[in-house]
This record gives structure tokens, sequence and C-alpha cells, in this order.
């Protein structure tokens, strides 16, 4: 495969998802979604489950906040502090929306969900194309707003989830492509790679949410997504860590007198 070819996937791709949701035609929540099987409430909270497993998505987003302040100053710096933020956000409005799910608390789960998304995109893409500092701002800038109008969208188009589900599909395919084409260090792209595994793993479970609470005896599977979703973020964030610490400033030298 030529070297134009091989950095032509990651659009190729970002195309092929884009007709094909087309073709797919409008994508609704199932009835019933925010029924969820697990109702069991504990010290004053309702779903707790599903409500407390939450905080693993504040762990983890700290995490990365922390991770992200300690990194080189550099331009995809506004993208992962992005991602790490829209992650912190992710565990107070699920938390929200889980205390008592319906159409319109969802709208604030989904919100940073996307905007999570936007800034693990924007990050990636600035570092694999290289992207100046100016270009790295308006592109996470763009991005971050796509993300909100993404769910937005889904009121103003009846309900339909296709412009909100392009703003996860991206991170599980393209981003992967886009690393492995442009030369990310191996680590990262398996990292990238972990993380949209786990993802997926969590989506199933949210589809199977009232059988594996029956088969797992009081775990369902809205609450596995939500831990498995934190695992997948944890994966991304490791990397970040990963990396070198940015440069400590040496102390002032004190000049010294000579003696006589």
């Amino acid at each position: 495969m030529s070297p134009a070819l091989r950095r032509a996937l990651p659009w190729t791709a970002l195309v092929l998802v884009l007709v094909a949701l087309a073709a797919a035609g409008p994508v609704h929540l199932p009835p019933h979604y925010h029924a969820f099987a697990d109702q069991r409430g504990w010290g004053g909270i309702p779903h707790a489950a599903d409500v407390l497993s939450n905080l693993a998505f504040l762990v983890v987003g700290l995490w990365g906040v922390q991770a992200v302040t300690r990194m080189p100053e550099m331009p995809s710096r506004a993208g992962w502090l992005l991602f790490a933020g829209g992650v912190v956000a992710v565990a107070f409005g699920s938390s929200w929306y889980h205390l008592a799910p319906d159409d319109v608390r969802i709208v604030w789960d989904r919100i940073p969900i996307a905007v999570a998304c936007a800034g693990l995109s924007g990050a990636v893409i600035c570092e694999r194309l290289q992207l100046l500092e100016i270009e790295a701002n308006a592109l996470v800038s763009v991005l971050a707003t796509a993300a909100t109008a993404s769910v937005l969208a889904i009121d103003w188009l009846g309900g339909d989830l296709r412009p909100y589900l392009v703003l996860q599909l991206i991170p599980l395919l393209v981003l992967p492509l886009l690393q492995w084409t442009h030369g990310a260090p191996r680590r990262e792209i398996l990292a990238t790679l972990a993380a949209a595994l786990l993802y997926l793993l969590a989506k199933l479970c949210e589809l199977a949410d009232a059988s594996l609470f029956a088969q797992l005896q009081g775990l369902s599977g809205h609450t596995l997504k939500h831990l498995f979703s934190a695992l997948a973020c944890a994966a991304l964030v490791a990397t970040l860590a990963a990396r070198p610490l940015k440069a400590r400033q040496a102390p002032p030298s004190v000049p010294q007198v000579a003696e006589t």
C-alpha cells in the first residue's frame, strides 16, 4: 500500500461511517429505555448502583486532569484537558440522570460524553497531524461545539441519535487508524484499541442490562457499562500519565563573590 493510500485510511473510514449511518435511517432509543433493571435504592439514593458507579468516572477524570497538567506544553493539551474534564463531567451528568431517568435528564448525561469524545478526537488529530497551537485550539473549539450540537440535535430530529453516534464512533474506528497510519507510539495505539474494545464491551452490557442483572444476581448490565466505560477512559489516561513530565524550571543561580 502506498503511503498516500495508507494515510487516507482514517478519513475513508470516517466517510464509510457517515454513509452507513445515512443509509441506516433514523436510530432511536429502545422503548422503555429509562426503565433500567436495577431499581434498588441505598441510603436514600434511588437506583443506587447506577448512580454510585459513576464515581469511577470522577476518579479517572481527575487522574486525567492531573496527568495533563504535568505534560509538557504542546498544542494537544487543550484536547486532552477537554477529554479529562469531560470524563469528570460524565460522573455528575450521568449521576443526575440516573437519580430519575427521563428524556430531559438524559441530555445532561449525553453532553459530557460527547464533549469527552470531542476532546479525545481533537487531541489525537492534533498530535498525529502535528497542528500548530492556534490550529489545535480552533479544532478543539469546533469539535466541542459540534459535540454539544449533536446532542441538542437529537430532539430537533425527533429522537434520531445518529449525530451523537458519530462522535462516539470516531474514537472507536478513526482514531486507532489515524495513530497507526501516522506513526503514533505502539503503546498509545494499543491503549486506544484497548479503550475501544472496553467501550464496545460496555455497550454490549448496556444492551443486556436485564439479563445480566438476573444472571449475576444483583449486578446489572448498565452498572457494568459504567465500569467498563471508565476502564476505557483509564486506559487512555494511563498513556498520558506515562509521558515525560514537563521540564522543571531550574532555580536561579546565586552570584558568588570572588574571594580576595
